[in-house]
């Protein structure tokens, strides 16, 4: 709802009780709406309560946080399909405790190697299109995320794979009831992704509808797949039947990914990136993510005393927008795959490029934002993390991009395929130009904080261009606002939008300051004074991502844990 100028003239005693701040915690603990979870032997933080207790009895029976985390994302992608599957991409930061260090996986996926921009463009114009679109063969990627889990389980795992599908797999032979939240998101996606290639009806509805809070929900071929993966590991996809299948049904239906996508497809270990925030290092990984977008801005806001200006203060949130914008623009015009493109990541999060890009923020909403030059200076998803009795931690972002993705499901293989694809600019000038074998821009991004080399907290907010801003969000809740690990998830949210993208042309910039969307938890004074600075603010439903977190106590070692409470997930330990 955009705010009008009449709003202004609302008496505030006439507004509602939840735009401000609630006092009905005994603790007086103002903005959580329940107490972290606290446990010793392990902990794990999912969007589905059941997924959260998979995670919790691999640990038991044996296995490590990272079993841990990727039998649980095998049940996100069974019980969650909205926001996760094996047809989509993978991110994830481990903690080894062995190693006392952290390592930093990308297992995204690559374009069709027999498609070439100008057949892209072609297609594209047949549509009537100037962008990629969002569903059907075009978009498509390889998926990344089976991979992801072999190269994690190849590196730290303890329990065989069997055993860590072992629960998915049941639950896609048994049922499981399906949580709120998620059927009202895969009651919306039916409509429209009904109509794509393939078996989509056939997979992912009950006669024809979406499944309704709780249902019960089989996936009796994606059981199958799964226990091929359980049975010949990662090449039983990229190199075996499923490989060759996905192979005929896209020559069959006019798709472009063939056999040796597959077989040529590798994950890549990256070294985590970070800044320093107030004595904290907040890590993300390189892209072909975001992640540094949230550093970007970090780098920005220690310039500015934000724990003075109080939360949620007119001050508070200006600045804040106003610094996601400059970093957004830097986003929009060099974040791509490294590999095709020289990103100039050192530059991007220096202190000494955050401080020149800390002097554009005025006291009114900048209108006109472009992108600056480092070179002077030296995405629906689920999001998970898992901690164990050893120490180690794992934070793990998984997606098909847009909700279902493409729609596009092969029969008898029970997942969906992911449209990250069409995170492509067919700007053959820009660095996120469509090519060949590339990885187009991804949205997913994990994160990790550690404190004198020590762990201290494995998160992640999943949702879009939402997601670097809800890292910032929950970092400056915690250092500058003191707030606990459920605290600072659950505080009133706000979502800047309208930046240049990175599927955009080359030379494009922020032109008319877009805008922001508030919960209604931010108070109304707020809200008044940000419209007199300029900003354009307007009340959202949804879109504020979703948080899970996990922190460790650096001196007893306990863990806490934390959970989205805008969703159906769960923290739990033991």
């Amino acid at each position: 709802m955009r705010l009008t100028p009449l709003s202004l003239m609302i008496p505030l005693l006439l507004l509602p009780a939840a735009q401000s701040l609630a006092y009905d915690r005994v603790t007086g603990q103002e903005f959580a709406s329940r107490s972290e979870v606290i446990a010793t032997q392990a902990m794990a933080a999912t969007s589905q309560p059941l997924a959260t207790q998979i995670a919790l009895d691999v640990m038991k029976q044996g296995g490590n946080a990272i079993d841990a985390a990727i039998a649980a994302n095998a049940a996100l992608g069974l019980m969650e399909p909205t926001g996760s599957g094996i047809g989509g991409d993978l991110y994830a930061i481990v903690w080894s405790a062995k190693d006392k260090k952290l390592f930093g996986l990308n297992a995204s996926g690559r374009s069709p190697k027999g498609l070439t921009l100008e057949q892209l463009q072609a297609e594209v114009k047949k549509l009537g299109r100037t962008d990629i679109p969002p569903l059907g063969m075009l978009p498509i990627s390889v998926p990344g995320a089976v991979d992801g889990w072999f190269s994690l389980h190849d590196k730290f795992g303890q329990l065989p794979m069997k055993k860590v599908l072992a629960p998915a797999i049941s639950y896609a032979e048994n049922g499981f009831p399906v949580t709120e939240l998620i059927a009202y998101y895969w009651q919306n996606s039916v409509p429209r992704l009904s109509t794509q290639p393939g078996d989509f009806k056939g997979t992912f509805t009950i006669n024809g509808q979406g499944p309704k809070t709780g249902d019960i929900f089989k996936n009796p071929a994606l059981a199958s797949t799964y226990k091929q993966l359980a049975s010949g590991g990662r090449d039983a996809f990229y190199k075996g039947d499923i490989a060759k299948k996905i192979d005929a049904f896209m020559q069959k239906e006019g798709g472009y990914l063939r056999y040796d996508d597959f077989a040529s497809h590798s994950s890549t270990w990256v070294e985590p990136v970070s800044v320093n925030y107030r004595g904290y290092d907040v890590w993300e990984l390189p892209p072909n993510g975001q992640g540094i977008a949230a550093l970007q801005m970090l780098q920005i806001l220690k310039n500015f005393d934000l724990k003075s200006m109080g939360f949620n203060s007119p001050e508070s949130l200006h600045t804040l927008i106003e610094a996601k914008k400059l970093a957004f623009e830097d986003r929009a015009k060099f974040y791509a795959d490294m590999d095709f493109a020289k990103v100039p990541v050192k530059e991007l999060i220096s202190e000494a490029y955050g401080k020149e890009r800390a002097k554009l923020i005025g006291p009114k909403a900048a209108q006109r934002v472009d992108a600056g030059n480092p070179h002077l200076y030296t995405g629906d998803t689920i999001y998970m993390t898992t901690a164990d009795k050893d120490g180690n931690m794992v934070s793990l972002i998984q997606s098909n991009y847009r909700g279902m993705g493409s729609g596009v499901v092969v029969p008898g293989l029970g997942f969906g395929f992911q449209d990250r694809g069409q995170m492509f600019s067919l700007d053959p000038k820009h660095h996120n130009a469509y090519a060949p074998g590339k990885r187009p821009f991804n949205t997913i991004i994990p994160a990790f904080i550690t404190k004198d080399n020590k762990p201290f907290m494995s998160f992640g907010v999943m949702g879009g261009a939402m997601q670097p801003q809800g890292h910032v969000q929950i970092v400056v809740n915690m250092i500058d606002y003191g707030m606990n690990l459920q605290e600072a998830g659950d505080a009133a949210r706000w979502q800047h939008l309208g930046n240049t993208e990175p599927t955009d042309n080359t030379g494009m910039y922020l032109e008319n300051g877009g805008y922001t969307e508030v919960e209604r938890g931010i108070p109304w004074q707020t809200v008044q004074q940000l419209l007199q600075k300029g900003h354009d603010i307007r009340y959202g439903l949804g879109g504020y991502g979703g948080y899970q977190a996990i922190k460790k106590d650096p001196v007893s070692g306990v863990y806490y844990g934390a959970s989205e409470s805008r969703k159906d997930g769960q923290a739990a330990g033991y």
